[in-house]
């Protein structure tokens, strides 16, 4: 996971900043930009965005061994994305393509067309780093359909924004050993792979 060496200490409580006005309050979209991604709309998931979520992070030679289906599995999922959305340090963001002029008014209740894109960011605080806070990147997906189009570097990008306005001191992620490509999109981004991840499972 990458970290920077002797970061300058910092407030431990992250000092959030407003979100642009800029942005269409009622829709919650957070981030729309000119290239390569003037097609994709950013916003926070909401709970009808769910079954789309569980196809999206299945939409992988890996996702798919990982994933039951939604349908047959709503009510662990449900309790999920219910404790996320009550976190004040969890979120999840999702990517809509607005290509369209149907998709480009994302609704109280979710979108009008299905993610195309995700990550789960975690605000982690913690004693080291002066008490600097982290931000924790997870389940990153961007649909096999809209690979290559630069979503995937606007959405990290986003990541990055919101830590950077949450006071974060670094921004980390894993990404598993068999996925070569994702590992060269990171270092593209300025990751550094600075730790060996292990996990222990229950």
């Amino acid at each position: 996971m990458p970290e920077r060496a002797n970061p300058t200490p910092r407030s431990r409580t992250p000092q959030v900043e407003a979100e642009p006005t800029t942005a269409p309050a009622a829709t919650k979209a957070v981030a729309q930009t000119n290239t390569p991604a003037a097609r994709y709309v950013i916003r926070e998931a909401s709970p009808a965005d769910l079954p789309a979520l569980i196809a999206l992070l299945a939409n992988d030679s890996l996702g798919r061994t990982r994933q039951a289906p939604y349908a047959s599995n709503a009510e662990p999922y449900d309790a999920a994305f219910a404790a996320i959305a009550a976190d004040p340090h969890n979120t999840i963001l999702v990517a809509v393509d607005a290509s369209k002029p149907d998709n480009t008014e994302p609704t109280q209740e979710g979108s009008t067309a299905p993610p195309c894109a995700c990550l789960q960011l975690t605000f982690i605080p913690g004693l080291s780093y002066s008490g600097g806070w982290r931000t924790q990147v997870e389940a990153v997906r961007v649909h096999e359909d809209h690979r290559g189009a630069g979503l995937g570097r606007l959405l990290i990008e986003e990541a990055v924004r919101r830590a950077r306005l949450r006071g974060a001191v670094l921004v980390q992620l894993t990404s598993d050993l068999r996925r070569e490509r994702a590992r060269r999109f990171y270092e593209g981004l300025g990751f550094q792979a600075t730790h060996a991840g292990m996990k222990l499972w229950l």
